[in-house]
């Protein structure tokens, strides 16, 4: 349990640590990984009306509402594990091929280009790992800031 919260609290610095890296260099990387990873089924505004939607046998989930289903409180650790692929959602596919593909799958040779701004937090052993965690924080930390009151 102890560990876990360790995890977490490290977790939040480096999601914090992307809001003020983002907000320097007015960009936003959670909103970018969001919207060429997750849009075509959830939708620009995040509230499950892509342009793949109508296609799929279950609606995609409206992610702005993730708070308030949750009693008020984002559900960090189940975002989480959903964008890792540790929690199965069905519509997802399975961890070995989920929907959006390899793109947060830590694998040693990402099959697509990653930014350079992944790789430079990455550290000198440019682990995979750290880049794919990168990405799925930053996502996490765009759900966060849109949620409705």
């Amino acid at each position: 349990m102890m560990r876990s919260a360790v995890e977490w609290l490290i977790i939040a610095g480096v999601a914090a640590g992307f809001a003020t890296a983002a907000k320097g260099e007015d960009v936003d990387i959670g909103k970018a990984e969001f919207q060429s990873s997750c849009a075509s089924c959830h939708g620009a505004d995040a509230r499950g009306s892509g342009p793949v939607s109508s296609q799929l046998k279950i609606r995609p989930s409206d992610l702005t509402m993730l708070t308030k289903n949750n009693n008020g409180v984002f559900p960090t650790n189940a975002v989480y594990e959903t964008i890792y692929g540790s929690k199965s959602v069905p519509a997802h596919g399975t961890r070995e091929m989920p929907i959006w593909g390899e793109r947060f799958n830590p694998i040693v040779n990402l099959p697509h280009a990653v930014d350079s701004y992944y790789w430079q937090k990455a550290g000198p052993q440019q682990n995979p790992e750290v880049v794919v965690r990168t990405r799925i924080l930053a996502v996490i930390d765009y759900l966060n800031r849109i949620q409705q009151k």
